[in-house]
């Protein structure tokens, strides 16, 4: 028996751009309803199925509210598997993040990152909404691929800069 695909956990059509809040409103609704604390009288079956459910929502959850995560899984979900690691031959991204590393290096105080934060949600934004125009297009596979390892790279990028203002602000 396969994995439910995750949208249809949700009912929802697979699609890039999903409205978040709904997504958070149908989790919560699922999520009481399938959390094992509910099934603390029931028979260890129905005790371990209910663990299963619970777990398989929550990663539901978390793929579909992240963008670059959401990305990829619609891409694997065309058949297009991709391997977590590959060699990047796109000289552009490379400087640009070459470039963006060495900028969150120099960072030093919490008006620079609050200011790099900014450029860096509207890098983001900019690409997430490339990958929504491309992503089902077969013909523009590649391009899609490109743009999913780019938000990836920056959704990492993101969470070094929450590093660094936690310990700007200690």
């Amino acid at each position: 028996m396969g994995t439910p695909c995750h949208f249809a956990l949700f009912e929802l059509q697979p699609s890039f751009n999903l409205d978040l809040d709904q997504l958070a409103t149908r989790y919560r609704e699922l999520a009481r309803s399938v959390h094992p604390d509910r099934f603390a009288d029931a028979s260890e079956r129905e005790q371990r199925l209910a663990l299963e459910q619970s777990a398989s929502l929550n990663e539901a959850y978390q793929t579909l509210k992240n963008p670059p995560k959401r990305a990829r899984y619609l891409l694997a979900m065309g058949g297009h598997e991709l391997p977590l690691e590959v060699t990047v031959h796109d000289p552009d991204f490379l400087l640009q993040q070459m470039e963006l590393r060495e900028e969150l290096e120099d960072l030093a105080d919490l008006d620079g990152v609050a200011a790099f934060k900014r450029r860096l949600k509207l890098a983001q934004d900019e690409l997430n909404q490339s990958f929504a125009a491309c992503w089902d297009d077969a013909a523009h596979r590649d391009q899609a691929e490109r743009l999913m390892r780019r938000m990836q790279f920056l959704d990492k990028l993101t969470y070094e800069v929450r590093q660094l203002e936690e310990r700007l602000d200690d």
